[in-house]
């Protein structure tokens, strides 16, 4: 989610300064972007619902600590990420074991795969078939358009391990497309 462009329409200031209507116009902004990668990681409704509304009320409470007003969605992705990680944990759900560091960078590349359009809803019905970590990575590198960097800091996770991600879920992708055109 390149912000370069927003930075000068996102009212980052006058929301720490605690104008309801800047964070109206956040909300109105981030809300969606914010129901659909927490939808896409916990499957439920319902919980993505109210994961995009703990979100925010965090990121009220703690604007005071962001640094960079041009980093605010990478910065509230990264609260929408714990959020849903605390969800899994509260729900038990076990998540997979890392992934190894070393990835093989020979592989080809699937992103004009995934970035057209007439494949939106196969890549979201495979994405569905991946490990929770590794559909996270796609869905902020992909869909939200996150820099591998920005995934780091809202994942908070190393960077190769992010990378690693990244590769071994762009293979299960072009896997499972294998498998769809059979």
């Amino acid at each position: 989610m390149p912000e370069v462009a927003d930075i000068e329409t996102l009212p980052v200031p006058q929301a720490r300064a605690g104008e309801p209507a800047a964070w109206d116009a956040l909300f109105r902004r981030y809300q969606l972007p914010l129901y659909v990668y927490v939808f896409e990681l916990t499957r439920a409704e319902q919980p993505s619902l109210d994961l995009v509304q703990e979100t925010f009320i965090a990121a009220v409470k703690h604007v005071g600590n962001l640094r960079d007003d041009a980093k605010f969605g990478s910065w509230l992705f990264g609260i929408a990420h714990q959020k849903v990680i605390q969800f899994w944990r509260k729900r038990k759900e076990v998540l997979l074991d890392e992934i190894p560091e070393a990835p093989d960078e020979a592989e080809n590349q699937p992103d004009n795969l995934l970035i057209r359009d007439e494949q939106k809803i196969e890549f979201m019905k495979l994405l569905e078939q991946l490990p929770p970590p590794q559909r996270s990575v796609l869905l902020l590198h992909f869909v939200e358009d996150f820099s591998i960097e920005e995934i780091v800091r809202i994942t908070e996770t190393q960077l190769g391990t992010v990378k690693s991600r990244l590769h071994y879920a762009k293979r299960a992708l072009r896997k499972l497309l294998k498998q769809t055109e059979k």
